[in-house]
């Protein structure tokens, strides 16, 4: 019996993975993950983003053994890398679940065209999304590009169920090629090794993700539609990570919320539709494959946003495709969080021991930085890239654009947020602040950086001239 190879990238799990299903079906079953940092258009991880599949693939490699299966490293170009080891075990059948970046998608054309003139059956699935994004259009045939008309339309079709994990006893027991090491990849930091906090905080790997969804069901979801936006409060989920890496599929998420939607109530509707966002930045990013490097509205590419660069301490960065230089320090004291706003500066160093933001944080930290500090939300996006554990390609520059006012279903510009009244309405107590800023009552903590009200006209003053 030849074998079959299970390809996986951003669907980490061995639940609901039709592709696995798949390759298990064919009998003689072998996962083959590729850290691909080489094909063209393929953004390299973040840093945060390394350490989150170091310890992914070492949960996955333990799920898999549960099944029989063995699971097949490999570093390179996916393209020369699949077909490798395609060739060299003999595989008859290959699977895996859709990507929907344009480069990703090329790549797996390129593949799937080379599989069938050569006699291999390669066969693709939707299975990270829970409508593919050419199935939902307008009445005019266009993309959606307003989110309540896109979530009515999507959240009012039927989802698939989820699909068990396969049966145990399928996988392949030939021989395999040689093994890549794990640790031989550099994935997880060193000199200095700043995972530590990460480590303390997350679990990756399909146990974690179900036990946090059950736990969010039983206790948080009720009063999410009041709590999500409380930092101070245990008010998130915490799955974005594990949908991000799909240690959860949407479909298992939507499902399990739905079987009690009755007891649940207001809050798992609005939770409902936080899947309906991710869902939303997705198709976008279908849609408009530039979405991290090139603003949706083009009305912005002339709005004067500085981009500096750090090359040292105070240093001007030179003007940027038109962009105006700025001071350096203003970017760091932001990454830092040292800009003297206390609900900002929490949120930043939240992500940096962590590798996650509360969202709402993550709204008004955005917001400082785009508007009040005039910088580019590229510089941004590019950081929360680098730093989070859920950064994706399509949640994570939509959301900047969102907030830069450039994007889709996009605020009004002039809806600034103001991290001081932020901080009021949603740490009135300022236990969140407190917890990530130790030094904040001492003459230790710095002044604010900006002049909130005079960096809000000058935002609006050159939004007005566009």
């Amino acid at each position: 019996m030849k074998p079959s190879i299970a390809w996986f990238r951003d669907d980490l799990r061995v639940t609901d993975n039709p592709a696995l299903r798949a390759a298990v079906d064919d009998g003689g079953a072998v996962a083959l993950y590729v850290l691909d940092e080489e094909s063209l258009g393929i953004r390299p991880l973040g840093g945060a983003s390394r350490w989150w599949l170091h310890h992914s693939l070492l949960a996955l490699r333990e799920d898999l053994a549960s099944l029989g299966i063995p699971l097949l490293l490999r570093r390179g170009p996916a393209d020369a890398v699949v077909r490798e080891t395609t060739t060299a075990l003999g595989a008859g059948g290959l699977y895996w679940n859709r990507r929907y970046g344009e480069a990703e998608r090329t790549l797996d054309a390129g593949i799937k065209a080379w599989a069938g003139a050569s006699g291999v059956h390669a066969k693709s699935f939707q299975a990270s999304l829970l409508h593919e994004p050419w199935d939902v259009t307008t009445k005019q045939g266009g993309p959606f590009k307003v989110f309540t008309p896109f979530w009515r339309t999507v959240s009012a079709r039927d989802f698939r169920d989820p699909w068990d994990a396969p049966e145990c006893g399928r996988g392949f027991s030939g021989r395999l090629p040689d093994q890549e090491e794990l640790d031989a990849w550099g994935l997880l930091p060193q000199s200095p090794d700043w995972s530590a906090g990460l480590a303390e905080y997350w679990q990756p790997g399909r146990a974690q993700a179900h036990e946090l969804l059950e736990d969010f069901l039983e206790q948080g979801v009720a009063d999410y539609s009041v709590n999500r936006d409380r930092p101070d409060l245990p008010g998130s989920s915490r799955l974005s990570p594990f949908l991000r890496w799909g240690q959860l599929s949407p479909f298992e998420v939507w499902h399990a919320q739905q079987r009690r939607r009755r007891e649940l109530g207001d809050g798992n509707a609005v939770f409902a539709t936080e899947l309906g966002w991710r869902e939303f930045c997705w198709h976008q990013y279908f849609h408009h494959p530039d979405l991290a490097t090139a603003n949706l509205r083009p009305g912005f590419d002339h709005y004067p946003w500085a981009w500096p660069e750090l090359d040292g301490p105070g240093k001007k960065g030179p003007e940027k495709s038109g962009h105006r230089s700025a001071d350096a320090t203003l970017l760091r004291a932001w990454r830092e969080g040292k800009t003297g706003f206390p609900l900002v500066d929490a949120g930043q160093r939240q992500l940096w021991r962590t590798g996650w933001m509360h969202n709402r944080v993550r709204m008004v930290s955005a917001s400082l930085l785009v508007k009040n500090l005039g910088i580019h939300w590229q510089l941004g996006e590019q950081w929360f890239w680098d730093t989070l554990v859920d950064a994706d390609a399509a949640s994570n520059p939509a959301n900047w654009q969102w907030v830069a006012g450039s994007g889709a279903d996009a605020s009004p510009f002039f809806r600034i947020f103001n991290p001081e009244t932020q901080a009021r309405k949603f740490d009135p107590h300022g236990k969140y602040v407190a917890e990530w800023i130790p030094e904040i009552a001492t003459p230790d903590y710095p002044q604010p950086v900006v002049d909130l009200k005079a960096s809000r006209q000058e935002a609006l003053d050159a939004y007005g001239s566009l």
